[in-house]
């Protein structure tokens, strides 16, 4: 059965207390909007639609980052969930398979859970997200007689008796596209807030013979981000969550809860990672690197056997091949790194394209930028640069080449020869002592005077 994927992201978010979109708040470096969308994207949906509202420019923008083919429509009034889902109704216009409704604020529903509801569908019409609470607060509550799922309650509406009721519901629906964009066209707004509830759409099916029935899921899934609190608690189980899952696939983390993930890190088993690690988005290592202590990855990826840091930082664009070493206090960014390269201490590797087994010395700076253009370095295989050499861009060092401790290369370097250009060295004798001697006159003079 194909399917479409539903995400209302049309909220404000007043609680988040901020201007940004509250779908549009991070975790784990990604928009909350992203994560959602990434737990539907692996039933490999036919169509993908968000439901903007609130911000709408800007969710758009963030929605198509993440994925150029995703249809945006608005909705303009914020009459409820119902009336959102009804806005999605022409981009789905002559669609026959199953529409999944998801929350832009709700990051953890996860795959195996999306694939069971999917596999309820046959046996009910309407498929709802449930969990066991433990703290059933204000939540809506499911009324189910045995495997059938009667109604939908909401807190502001239900009796003592059902907010007794521990099952609560989760927001998250399935049905076939015709059938649920009918029982929304049924849909009142006879209730405490005025507004059109999707939750009543199980009632309406019941009421017309068709049959609902709820999958459950652990709580922690279904969490909702509202607040900051909320937003940084859901970050501390993500973080978690993640750390877990690599130890059980094998990566070494002395430290773990020192290391922070992105959503869409990825460690080979085998690979060791020390602590006060920052992984941003965009990092991949591979089995057998080392990512040692205080480092910072972003946009990067490594390869077998390297060893980053410690004090490292890898921008976007870094490509670190088998065996490399990037070491303390090295920047590198948008350059390659063949196999056996090395940029031990102190240097900044920008727009650049270093040689298998070049050796760079500390201090090495490639000049890339003039203010208004970015320019390449290219250092061939077998290259050293010799200490604080600045590489002025464009320029070429080539294979088993060789600079001066100090120089400023300005010209390319023809293979295997060496270049050194820097002032000739001067040294006047005792003038050391007589500067100081005039320098300490001065101080005092003007010690005196002030």
């Amino acid at each position: 059965m194909s399917i479409a994927l539903v995400i209302l992201a049309a909220g404000k978010g007043t609680r988040m207390q901020s201007d940004l979109p509250k779908v549009l708040h991070k975790l784990a470096g990604a928009p909350l909007l992203a994560h959602a969308m990434q737990s539907g994207a692996a039933l490999d949906p036919q169509h993908r639609v968000i439901v903007a509202g609130h911000g709408a420019e800007q969710v758009t923008a963030a929605a198509k980052d993440h994925d150029p083919e995703v249809e945006v429509v608005l909705q303009t009034e914020q009459l409820g969930t119902a009336h959102a889902v009804a806005q999605a109704r022409p981009a789905l216009d002559g669609f026959a398979g199953d529409v999944i409704v998801l929350y832009g604020d709700t990051p953890f529903i996860s795959e195996e859970t999306l694939q069971r509801m999917c596999g309820a569908r046959a046996r009910a019409d309407v498929v709802v997200l449930g969990f066991e609470a433990a703290d059933p607060g204000r939540y809506g509550r499911l009324v189910t007689d045995g495997d059938t799922l009667a109604r939908i309650v909401e807190y502001k509406d239900a009796s003592e008796a059902e907010r007794a009721i521990s099952l609560c519901n989760s927001g998250v629906v399935c049905a076939n596209a015709e059938t649920l964009f009918q029982l929304i066209d049924a849909v009142g707004n006879d209730n405490a807030s005025g507004e059109y509830y999707l939750t009543d759409i199980v009632a309406i099916a019941r009421e017309r013979g068709l049959n609902a029935t709820a999958v459950t899921c652990d709580e922690a899934e279904t969490l909702g981000i509202n607040s900051r609190p909320e937003l940084a608690a859901a970050e501390v189980a993500f973080q978690a969550r993640r750390r877990a899952e690599l130890l059980e696939d094998g990566v070494v983390m002395q430290a773990p809860d020192t290391v922070i993930f992105a959503y869409d890190t990825v460690i080979g088993n085998g690979a060791e990672v020390e602590p006060y690690v920052v992984f941003a988005p965009g990092v991949t290592v591979e089995s057998g690197a080392r990512i040692r202590a205080f480092s910072h990855l972003e946009g990067a990826h490594v390869s077998q056997g390297a060893i980053v840091g410690p004090y490292a930082r890898l921008r976007p664009g870094a490509e670190l091949d088998n065996d490399v070493r990037v070491g303390n206090f090295v920047e590198v960014k948008n350059a390659h790194l063949h196999e056996g390269a090395k940029a031990n201490h102190l240097s900044y590797i920008g727009d650049a394209d270093v040689g298998a087994g070049a050796n760079l010395g500390a201090g090495t700076i490639t000049c890339n930028y003039d203010g208004v253009m970015k320019h390449r370095t290219d250092i061939g295989a077998k290259a050293f640069i010799g200490s604080n050499t600045m590489l002025v861009a464009p320029v070429r060092v080539g294979n088993e080449a060789m600079t001066g401790s100090g120089s400023v290369i300005t010209q390319d370097v023809p293979d295997g020869a060496l270049a050194i250009a820097r002032a000739d060295q001067q040294t006047k004798p005792g003038l050391a002592r007589k500067l100081v001697e005039i320098l300490k006159a001065k101080k005092a003079k003007q010690k005196k005077e002030a």
